[in-house]
């Protein structure tokens, strides 16, 4: 199942958009994530595990991919963890949001 959701990111002080999409297929659990992340962004796969967990949804036990475009901009910090998490809880099928369909 894939998911998407826009987010943003800064370079220097000018915003650019990111389109976060999560793809979700069944397979051995592997997080990647995809598209120029700096390392604190590599490390959000037990931020969002974490948050997920303790916000009493399952965490799939499935290989997730989450893909940060346009990949020729440096992703950085930890500000993608909450649109991750919600790709990941839509494309799952447990939360509904109008970006489910798109």
């Amino acid at each position: 199942m894939l998911a998407k959701l826009r987010s943003a990111t800064t370079q220097g002080i000018a915003a650019t958009l990111v389109e976060v999409e999560v793809n979700i297929v069944p397979a051995l659990h592997r997080f990647e994530i995809v598209g120029l992340p700096d390392s604190a962004v590599k490390e959000s796969s037990e931020r969002v595990f974490a948050a997920i967990k303790n916000s009493q949804y399952k965490y799939p036990n499935h290989r997730i991919s989450p893909n940060l475009a346009p990949a020729d901009i440096r992703k950085k910090g930890s500000a993608f963890d909450l649109p991750i998490a919600m790709r990941i809880l839509a494309a799952s099928d447990q939360i509904v949001t109008p970006h489910n369909s798109e």
